[in-house]
């Protein structure tokens, strides 16, 4: 059948044979893109299934039962010797699977994915859009990888590539990057809606009927989103979004999206100079080595991504504002976040905000979006205005609501514990579900219990009475 195209409105669906700048039916501007689609005569369906059927073709699709299907554990996962990654992707790569890896640039993701081929070896191939072999090879060279015998193309033509995949049949196939790639049955730029589409499309089929792993790299935009349209992110079957400030060393591995696996788990890594480590242990990782007592503003606080525990700081400066409309800045934390937290700290617990800036700011780079770390930035805050110091040894963590009341979050015992080994002898939590306001047991060195480790508090007032000695 011959191709030809349309210009397809992403906002209702409307379709118009050339480009229009407004949709005459839902009435939004610049939404029309391009696809290419097969023209078909508009003929019934069973006169189209008759025809398909005298030319030769088959006039309609094999269905399997569930029990016939074969279970995916049989085929087992491709380990990309990386164990924080493969955390992330549920414990390797899913054959025929295709993993989307997003990030700003600079972030590492290249770095991390010529890490991953070194480990596959032959049986990888490279598709680079944005870099020549020379230059693929020079940074294998720098980190180490350039004799473990994986593949590079330096193509955008996606027919090109289609016949090369084809043809050397390798297990996984990283595509650098999708934005780079085009299909010549479209006459759009590269990077466009409807390129994007099409070469994902055709991807995907390509590694769902020929078993092949796909791993796309993908552009973001300014609000830190993948470029392109959004349906891109539905095809895949994981998407992983690479997180951390370029200016710093830490960065954050997080899965948005896993058909394979839990979205809950993060790897964490440090971007050296042969390449990204992994972060063992991220807690010692993000805290600050202080010598003497701690200073004012300062909060510690235990976070629970996915099933691992992770100690951040969190720093304020409260300052007397002179502007009508005090200044409300945040950096690793949701600024709405910030201003409900000041305005249920002057409403609840009696601190007056109300005339001066208010400045939080997360150690590391690290992006902080749970709950949990309410109580942290409301304590560092508290810490700041009154520039009285958190006690020494002392963490927290806690859901704070507007009544001004602490709500009990999950994986307690394990941010517990994670606190106790980090050496931190005060504990500020929630009051447990069961309401005991118990203070709760440790062991300490020498094997006694060591009393008032843990503090339960039901509302932030209290929090702050007991953090603030």
């Amino acid at each position: 059948m011959a191709t030809r195209t349309l210009y397809v409105c992403s906002n209702c669906g409307h379709e118009a044979p050339k480009w229009l700048g407004r949709c005459p039916d839902c009435g939004e501007w610049s939404t029309f893109a391009e696809e290419a689609r097969e023209s078909k005569k508009a003929v019934g369906f069973a006169e189209r299934a008759t025809r398909t059927k005298r030319a030769g073709g088959p006039a309609s699709g094999r269905t399997m039962s569930l029990d016939e299907v074969p279970p995916a554990e049989s085929e087992g996962r491709t380990g990309t010797g990386i164990s924080e990654l493969d955390r992330v992707l549920g414990g390797g790569i899913v054959p025929g699977s295709m993993v989307l890896v997003g990030g700003e640039p600079g972030v590492g993701k290249s770095t991390l994915l010529l890490q991953v081929m070194g480990h596959l070896g032959e049986g990888c191939l490279m598709v680079s859009g944005e870099e020549s072999p020379r230059q693929v090879a020079l940074s294998a060279r720098r980190l180490g990888v350039e004799g473990k015998g994986f593949r590079v193309l330096s193509e955008t033509d996606l027919d090109v590539i289609e016949a090369t995949i084809v043809e050397e049949r390798p297990q996984v196939v990283v595509v650098d990057s999708i934005q780079t790639l085009y299909s010549p049955e479209l006459s759009g730029a590269p990077g466009g809606v409807g390129q994007v589409r099409e070469c994902a499309a055709r991807l995907m089929r390509l590694a769902k009927s020929e078993g092949i792993s796909m791993v796309l790299v993908g552009h973001v935009t300014k609000d830190g989103s993948i470029a392109g349209p959004r349906v891109l992110e539905h095809m895949v079957d994981t998407v992983l979004q690479f997180e951390g400030d370029r200016f710093q060393s830490f960065r954050v591995l997080r899965a948005l999206k896993n058909r394979f696996g839990s979205t809950n788990e993060v790897g964490v890594f440090e971007m050296t100079g042969t390449g990204m480590a992994e972060v063992e242990d991220p807690s010692a990782f993000f805290l600050s080595r202080r010598e003497g007592k701690t200073p004012p503003g300062v909060a510690t606080v235990c976070l629970l991504e996915g099933t691992r525990p992770m100690l951040v700081e969190i720093e304020s400066l409260v300052a007397p504002s002179p502007l009508a409309v005090p200044r409300r800045v945040a950096n690793g934390v949701d600024t709405g976040r910030v201003n409900m937290l000041c305005a249920v700290l002057t409403r609840r617990a009696g601190l007056s905000l109300h005339d001066h800036d208010v400045y939080v700011n997360v150690t590391g780079g690290v992006r902080v979006e749970e709950p949990a770390a309410d109580l942290g930035v409301a304590l560092a805050i508290a810490s700041a205005l009154r520039d009285l110091p958190v006690g020494t040894g002392t963490a927290c963590f806690g859901e704070v609501g507007l009544t001004g009341d602490l709500r009990f979050v999950s994986g307690a015992p394990r941010r517990v514990s994670e606190l106790l080994k980090m050496g931190f002898a005060r504990i500020i939590k929630p009051e447990s579900a069961s309401g005991s306001t118990s203070k709760g047991v440790s062991r300490g060195k020498n094997g006694r219990v060591k009393e008032s480790s843990l503090i339960e508090v039901s509302t932030l007032e209290e929090a702050v009475a007991v953090a603030l000695l």
